[in-house]
């Protein structure tokens, strides 16, 4: 399976990590439609299997310095 990484809206303060709550730097699109946010530290931590699963990755971790 072949992931693509597509720029969709950015996220903003307001999306929050699924896993702990932090800001979101990190959307999922998995088949079906769902998606996921992650922060960076769990986008890293878990990224080796969202590359296996999801269909889209939109990763915006360069926005933090």
């Amino acid at each position: 399976m072949s992931t693509s990484v597509i720029e969709d809206a950015a996220l903003t303060a307001a999306d929050r990590c699924d896993r702990c709550g932090a800001q979101a730097y990190v959307r999922v699109t998995l088949p079906g439609g769902s998606q996921l946010l992650f922060c960076a530290h769990h986008g890293k931590e878990h990224a080796d299997k969202l590359k296996q699963v999801a269909l889209k990755i939109q990763d915006e971790t360069s926005k933090i310095s």
